[in-house]
């Protein structure tokens, strides 16, 4: 189980890599459009740089919550209440980053009026959309893992 986990790893610092290149080289010069824009709405530029790295805080968060699950297999504990734990934070993470592509779905209107590009709603609520099928799917295994844990504890008693 190592090599799988070990490959795991690799994978979670592999969708790391992109999300930080993003950030570097990407979040800035994409919020200079809404600087084009109308003086009244230039604000909105620091709205979309909070929104855009606070949405890779929970990424990265998310992340390293996976490589904790990762650990916790690697040592023959995933069936423990740390490992529930780590999906809950996971699922909470979800959560978070559909709530930020939620309340910015009306900044992403504006942007896309001004840059008259209707796919960025799209792109939005495609992100929004992506963070919340997995929150659910968190839910549904933390709820599994849990009723498991329940299961386990029983026939260690029973025995």
């Amino acid at each position: 189980m190592k090599r799988e986990t070990l490959f795991l790893k690799v994978v979670l610092f592999l969708m790391a890599l992109p999300v930080i290149a993003l950030c570097i080289f990407v979040v800035l010069p994409l919020s200079s459009i809404i600087q084009d824009g109308p003086d009244q709405l230039a604000f909105l530029q620091y709205v979309f740089i909070f929104m855009l790295y606070a949405t890779a805080v929970a990424y990265f968060l998310a992340l390293y919550q996976t490589f904790k699950l990762l650990s916790f297999i690697d040592d023959n504990t995933a069936f423990s209440v740390r490992s529930v734990k780590a999906i809950k934070n996971i699922k909470l993470c979800a959560l978070a980053i559909t709530g930020i592509y939620f309340l910015a779905m009306p900044l992403f209107y504006m942007i896309a009026e001004i840059d008259d590009a209707p796919g960025l709603i799209l792109m939005g609520a495609g992100i929004g959309f992506a963070a919340f099928v997995v929150a659910v799917f968190a839910a549904v295994l933390q709820k599994l893992l849990t009723h498991a844990i329940d299961i386990k504890s029983e026939n260690d008693l029973t025995v």
